[in-house]
């Protein structure tokens, strides 16, 4: 099957199941083929959970789940060492952060000291327990979901955290037209149920390089260099985007491109991931009450294109 015949039947089996979020699931499948973690941010019940059930299904990883609470332990995600008798010493039982894709299920309810125990998996794809460094699985994802800040018992995610994600997404509410189709239709869970995975991990793996090979010209990286300067300027923004934004933005953008069947990232491509790659990284200058992903969409608005 060649390239983009898989990953519209990736596009088309995820939407039968996320039903009129068409743009948000593009970007999900971007966000995958980039080598990035995902952070789903929106208030419960629209869909955030069926989604990454449906993306570990399709994708054809080996999943887990866990749900974030105040009690929750670093151990209880990277796994404890426990000792047999049988054995005569400590033998380590990893825990569901071994898995190729982990949700973290309503991250911002657990403690800042759990929430931190996931920095170095996700940046370094391993984890140190009692004082041994242990490799995940490879490709490793995580995918977060988040429930706004203003919900009682939520704890904010550190900057260095957010950082580690490389889109930040939300559902919203289903038009008229695509909530009529789940109140009559199916339970999603049973459409879960009968998801077939699409792609093998090495096939993953291969369309993941083809991502990184799509090409970036020179007029491109300066333009990409203007939205960075321009973050950076004071005029938008407290603080501007580090390298290692830029870096995840360039990815993002051509995953997005080998989405649109290119081999080439066009500007158009940066624009329409900027917002899911950025915003969360950002934080709005002024009292006006612009949120950062607006105040992002009228940055670019004013910076010139190549």
């Amino acid at each position: 099957m060649q390239t983009q015949q898989k990953l519209e039947a990736l596009l088309g089996q995820l939407n039968t199941v996320i039903v009129g979020k068409e743009a948000q699931v593009r970007d999900c499948v971007a966000c995958l083929l980039a080598g990035g973690h995902l952070l789903i941010e929106d208030v419960p019940g629209v869909g955030k959970t069926t989604l990454a059930h449906a993306l570990a299904r399709t994708f054809g990883l080996q999943f887990a789940r866990v749900q974030f609470t105040a009690d929750l332990m670093p151990g209880d995600l990277v796994g404890v060492s426990v000792y047999e008798r049988g054995r005569e010493g400590f033998v380590f039982h990893p825990g569901p952060v071994f898995a190729q894709v982990l949700l973290a299920d309503e991250i911002n309810r657990a403690s800042p000291k759990t929430q931190s125990a996931l920095l170095e998996a996700m940046e370094e794809k391993q984890v140190t327990v009692e004082g041994e460094t242990r490799a995940l699985p490879h490709p490793f994802f995580v995918i977060a979901t988040q429930n706004p800040h203003d919900q009682l018992g939520t704890f904010a995610l550190p900057e260095s955290q957010l950082d580690r994600f490389l889109m930040r997404i939300s559902l919203g509410y289903p038009d008229r037209a695509a909530e009529r189709l789940l109140l009559a239709g199916e339970d999603r869970r049973d459409l879960l149920d009968r998801l077939l995975p699409l792609l093998s991990t090495d096939e993953l793996l291969a369309l993941q390089q083809e991502a990184l090979a799509v090409h970036a010209a020179d007029p491109l990286i300066d333009y990409v260099q203007e939205l960075l300067a321009a973050t950076r300027s004071g005029r938008w923004f407290v603080q501007g985007l580090s390298p290692r934004a830029g870096l995840a933005l360039v990815r993002a953008a051509k995953a997005q491109a080998l989405l649109a069947g290119r081999n080439y990232v066009a500007p158009d491509d940066v624009q329409a991931v900027l917002p899911q790659c950025v915003a969360h990284r950002l934080v709005p200058v002024g009292t006006s009450g612009r949120s950062a992903v607006d105040q992002v969409r009228a940055m670019v608005e004013a910076v010139p294109l190549p």
